[in-house]
C-alpha cells in the first residue's frame, strides 16, 4: 500500500459537517475541520420567518453545500499533504434526513415560490410531525399482515421515509405533485459530488421500507392514499448500490468546491451510525456498536435473519455486505443532557462553572461522580424526544419521578444519564430475547469523552465496553468506504482491519453496581411500560393525551 495516499471522509452531523483526511495504509488521522451549519436545526420558524407547527424540524441544503466549500479545503491545507494525493471522498449523513427535488436534483425550498412552504425543505431525522400517517402504516401493515413489517419490529418510525412522504402529499398536494425526486440528504450530497443520482442500500432498507428487492406494493400504499400509490415508481430509486461501491466520480465543479482533483472516486452514500462500524472494527456478528451523540444509534452484523421487537430494521447488506444488519436506537441521548443544561441549571452552576473553566456538563458530572446507585431517589425515562425503540412512538414524552424540594440539579443530571443507559439495556434486552446473541459491547460517539457516562453504561449494562480508537467514527468510518471505493482494498472488512481500531475492556463494570443497577432497571421496565404502552396491553394513555392538548394549544401541523 502506498504511504502517499489518503482519502477525506466527510460526516454530515445534526448542527455541522466534519471533514478527515485519513492515510489509507494504516487509518491515521492526519486532520480534521468543522463546519457549522448557519441555519442549524429549523424547529420553530424557515429562515424567511414562517412559524412552524410542533415537531417539526427541517434543515437548509446550503448548509450542507458550505461544509464542502470549507470544512474539506480546511481539512486538507491543516493536513499538509498534496490535495493531488487524494484518491476518494466517503460520505455520512444523518437518517432520515430527506428532501423533495425536480429531476436535476435542486431541491424545491431553493425555488423562490416555495421557500415559504416548510414541506419544500428537508426534513431532519428528528421531524415527528408525520406520527400520525406512521400510525396508519403501522396499523394497515399488521391488518394486511405485509411481510416487511416484521422486519422492523412491528412499526415503521415517524422519522422514515414513507411517513413523512405522506404527510407531504396529505398537506401540501402542489410541493407533492412538484416532487421528482424524494431522496436521502445522504444520496442528494452524493449527486451534487458526482453529477449522478444513486441510492444507498443502507438508507433505503433502514428508512425506505426496501426489503427483498421492492418497496410496498403500490395496492397497499393506494390504501392509505390513492394518490400515494405511484410514490416509490415516479420518485424513488429502484437500483440500488452496496456500501463501500463507487457511486461515480468527483465532477469539476465539486473538485472546484472541496480544492480536490477532479475525477477521483467517490464512495456509495451511507448513515452515519452505520458507518460507524467498520471505523471501530465492529465488522463481526455479535459486535453491537452503539454510537452516542445527540440521539445513540445501536448496529449490529449477523448471519441470521430474525424479526427483533422494536428494532428499527434488519437489512441485507445494510451495514456489511452480505451479511445482515440490524439497527435500534434511542432519539435523545445528548439532545436530553443539552436540554437540561440549557434550561433548568440555576446561574450559580453557571458562574462556578465557569470560575473552574470547565463546561457545565462537566461541572454537573463531577458534583454527581461517586455517590452510590439510588442515592439521589430518582428515576427517568429517556423519552423527551420520543421513543425510537423498542416502543417505536415519537409521541412519548420523558418523566422523571422522586423528585423532592431537595432534589439537586447535578442529581437530575445524572439520572437522565442512567435513564439512557437504561434505554440502551432495554434494547440490548430486546436482541438477546430474539436470539441474537451480544458478545461485546462497543462504544463510539461524542460523548466517549465522558468518562462517569462510560462506567454507567458499563455498570448498567453489565457489559465490558470496547472504545472506538477515534473520536471521529463517522468521518473515519466514511473515509474507509472511500478507500474501498478507490480499489485500495478489496472490501470493507479488510479495510477496517487496517485503517479502523479500538480498546477493548475500556470499561469494566463494577458487579456491585451493576447488581444494584439492575433493582434500579426492574423499576426502569415498570415505568417503560406503564407509560409507554397502551391500555390494551397493561398501560396508559396519560403521555399521548398531554401531546395532544399540547398540540392543540399551539395549533396542529398544517
Amino acid at each position: 500500500m502506498s504511504s502517499d495516499a489518503y482519502v477525506v471522509g466527510i460526516d454530515f452531523g445534526t448542527l455541522s459537517g466534519r471533514a478527515l483526511v485519513v492515510r489509507v495504509a494504516d487509518g491515521a488521522e492526519l486532520a480534521s475541520a468543522v463546519h457549522e451549519y448557519g441555519d442549524g436545526v429549523l424547529d420553530e420558524r424557515l429562515p424567511g420567518g414562517r412559524e412552524l407547527p410542533p415537531d417539526w424540524a427541517l434543515q437548509n441544503p446550503a448548509d450542507w453545500l458550505a461544509v464542502l466549500r470549507n470544512a474539506v479545503p480546511q481539512a486538507v491545507a491543516a493536513s499538509g499533504i498534496d490535495p493531488a494525493a487524494v484518491i476518494g471522498i466517503g460520505t455520512d449523513f444523518t437518517a432520515c434526513t430527506v428532501l423533495p427535488t425536480d429531476a436535476a436534483g435542486t431541491p424545491l425550498c431553493g425555488r423562490a415560490e416555495w421557500s415559504d412552504r416548510p414541506h419544500a425543505w428537508p426534513k431532519l431525522w428528528k421531524h415527528h410531525a408525520a406520527q400520525p400517517q406512521a400510525d396508519r402504516i403501522n396499523a394497515l401493515a399488521h391488518e394486511r399482515k405485509e411481510p416487511w413489517i416484521g422486519r422492523y419490529g412491528g412499526k415503521i418510525s415517524s422519522e422514515w421515509q414513507f411517513a413523512k412522504a405522506l404527510q407531504l402529499l396529505e398537506e401540501d398536494r402542489e410541493i407533492y405533485a412538484a416532487t421528482e425526486r424524494w431522496i436521502e440528504a445522504s444520496d442528494w450530497i452524493v449527486w451534487q459530488l458526482t453529477g449522478r443520482e444513486t441510492r444507498n442500500v443502507c438508507a433505503a432498507g433502514y428508512k425506505g421500507i426496501f426489503q427483498d428487492g421492492a418497496y410496498p406494493t403500490p395496492d397497499f400504499l393506494a390504501a392509505l392514499n390513492p394518490a400515494f400509490a405511484d410514490f416509490p415508481r415516479t420518485r424513488l430509486g429502484s437500483v440500488l448500490s452496496p456500501l463501500g461501491a463507487p457511486a461515480g466520480t468527483l465532477t469539476e465543479q465539486a473538485a472546484q468546491w472541496t480544492g480536490l482533483p477532479a475525477g477521483i472516486a467517490v464512495a456509495v452514500g451511507n448513515v452515519d451510525a452505520h458507518v460507524s462500524a467498520p471505523a471501530a472494527r465492529a465488522t463481526e456478528p455479535g459486535q453491537l456498536l452503539a454510537v452516542l451523540g445527540t440521539s445513540t444509534c445501536h448496529v449490529m452484523v449477523s448471519d441470521r435473519l430474525v424479526e427483533v421487537a422494536g428494532a428499527c430494521g434488519v437489512v441485507d447488506g445494510g451495514i456489511i455486505a452480505g451479511r445482515y444488519g440490524y439497527e435500534a436506537g434511542q432519539s435523545g441521548v445528548g439532545d436530553i443532557f443539552a436540554w437540561w443544561v440549557d434550561n433548568c441549571v440555576p446561574d450559580a452552576y453557571l458562574d462556578e462553572a465557569a470560575r473552574l473553566g470547565i463546561s457545565v456538563h462537566d461541572y454537573l458530572t463531577t458534583l454527581g461522580a461517586g455517590q452510590p446507585v439510588g442515592a439521589h431517589g430518582l428515576l427517568a425515562l429517556d423519552w423527551m424526544n420520543g421513543n425510537r425503540s423498542v416502543l417505536v412512538d415519537a409521541d412519548l414524552s420523558g418523566v422523571i419521578v422522586g423528585l423532592t424540594l431537595a432534589t439537586r440539579p447535578e442529581q437530575v443530571y445524572r439520572a437522565l444519564f442512567e435513564a439512557t443507559a437504561f434505554g440502551t439495556r432495554r434494547i440490548l434486552d430486546a436482541f438477546v430475547e430474539a436470539n441474537v446473541p451480544i458478545t461485546e459491547l462497543v462504544v463510539a460517539g461524542g460523548l466517549l469523552k465522558n468518562r462517569e457516562l462510560m462506567q454507567i453504561y458499563a455498570d448498567v449494562t453489565g457489559h465490558p465496553l470496547t472504545v472506538a480508537g477515534s473520536t471521529q467514527g463517522p468521518a473515519l468510518g466514511s473515509a474507509i468506504h472511500a478507500a474501498v471505493a478507490a480499489g485500495a482494498y478489496p472490501d470493507v472488512p479488510a479495510a477496517a482491519a487496517v485503517m479502523g481500531r479500538s480498546t477493548p475492556g475500556a470499561y469494566v463494570p463494577d458487579p456491585d453496581r451493576h447488581a444494584a443497577y439492575s433493582e434500579l432497571y426492574a423499576d426502569y421496565l415498570r415505568l417503560h411500560d406503564y407509560f409507554g404502552r397502551g391500555e390494551d396491553e397493561g398501560g396508559n394513555e396519560v403521555l399521548h393525551r398531554l401531546r395532544a392538548r399540547r398540540n392543540a394549544a399551539r395549533g396542529s401541523a398544517s
